[in-house]
C-alpha cells in the first residue's frame, strides 16, 4: 500500500476524492447522513436512486468511512448540515437537466433528450414513463423509508407520519391499520425495548406508503410545515432526523414549489 493510499484509509474518503469540489467541502469525509440526504433528494425527484449517481457514490464512500471508524452511523458533515444539498430538475424544450449540489457546489449534472410532445413543463421522465410533476405525500414518505429506513420508530416519527396521513386523506380520523396507527403502535412498542435490533424501523412502516394510503395529494408548503411541526414538538431535542419523515416532506414541498413557478 502506498503512503497516499494509507493516508486515504486513515482520513477516509473525502468529497474532494470523488467529486470536483473545492474549499472546506473538499476536505470533509463523506458521512452516512450526508449520503442519506442525497438519496432522499434523488428519490424524491426522480423516484429512485440513480445508478452510478452522486447518492450511490456517497453511500459507497460513507459505508467505507463508517467501517474504517472515520465517521459514525449518525454523523452529518457540518457544512452539509449548515448549507444543505439539492437535487433540482430543469426542463427545456427537448431536454431535461438534473443538477445535484452539496453546500452550493455542483457534484453531478445530467442532460437527457426527451420528447416535447405533450410533456408537462415540470414532468419527471423515468424509464420513458412520464410521471406527474407533483410529488405526493405518499411518495415523500416512501423516500423517507429509503433515506432513513433503519431508524427505529419513535414518538416524533409517529407524530410526523400521523400529520402526513391526515393531510393526505384530508381527514382527522386515524385509519385503523393505516400507516399512522401502525407507526404509533410501533413507537409505543419500541419505547419498551432495550435493543435497537428488536425495534420496528421506519422502512417497516413506510415502504410502499403510497399504496397504504386510501387517498393522496401533492405536497404543499403547508403540509410540510404541519409535518415538520409535529416531528419537532415530539422530539425531546426539538430537532428533525436527517432524511426522516419531516425532511423528506419538506424536500418534496420545495421541489413542487419550484415546479409551479
Amino acid at each position: 500500500m502506498s503512503q497516499e493510499q494509507a493516508k486515504k484509509c486513515e482520513d477516509g474518503i473525502k468529497y474532494g476524492d470523488v467529486f470536483d469540489v473545492s474549499g472546506e467541502l473538499a476536505n470533509q469525509p463523506i458521512a452516512p447522513q450526508d449520503a442519506a440526504m442525497m438519496q432522499s433528494s434523488e428519490t424524491t425527484l426522480v423516484g429512485h436512486t440513480l445508478k452510478g449517481g452522486p447518492a450511490a457514490v456517497m453511500q459507497s464512500a460513507a459505508t467505507r468511512n463508517e467501517r474504517a471508524g472515520v465517521v459514525g452511523h449518525k454523523d452529518l458533515t457540518d457544512i452539509v448540515g449548515d448549507e444543505g444539498m439539492t437535487a433540482v430538475e430543469t426542463n427545456l424544450p427537448g431536454k431535461r437537466i438534473l443538477t445535484e449540489s452539496v453546500a452550493g457546489q455542483v457534484i453531478g449534472k445530467y442532460t437527457e433528450d426527451v420528447s416535447t410532445e405533450k410533456t408537462p413543463t415540470a414532468a419527471v421522465r423515468v424509464d420513458n414513463v412520464i410521471i406527474d410533476d407533483k410529488i405526493t405525500i405518499g411518495e415523500a414518505l416512501e423516500a423517507s423509508a429509503l433515506a432513513a429506513g433503519e431508524k427505529p420508530v419513535d414518538q416524533s416519527d409517529a407524530a410526523a407520519i400521523q400529520a402526513a396521513e391526515v393531510r393526505a386523506t384530508r381527514s382527522n380520523v386515524i385509519i385503523p391499520g393505516g400507516v399512522a396507527a401502525t407507526a404509533q403502535s410501533a413507537a409505543n412498542a419500541n419505547a419498551r425495548m432495550d435493543r435497537n435490533e428488536d425495534k420496528t424501523e421506519l422502512a417497516d412502516i413506510l415502504t410502499d406508503a403510497k399504496t397504504k394510503l386510501p387517498a393522496d395529494k401533492p405536497v404543499t408548503q403547508q403540509d410540510a410545515e404541519g409535518v415538520m411541526g409535529a416531528e419537532l414538538r415530539n422530539n425531546p431535542n426539538l430537532a428533525t432526523h436527517p432524511g426522516g419523515v419531516a425532511a423528506s416532506v419538506v424536500a418534496a414541498a420545495r421541489i413542487n414549489e419550484r415546479a409551479s413557478k
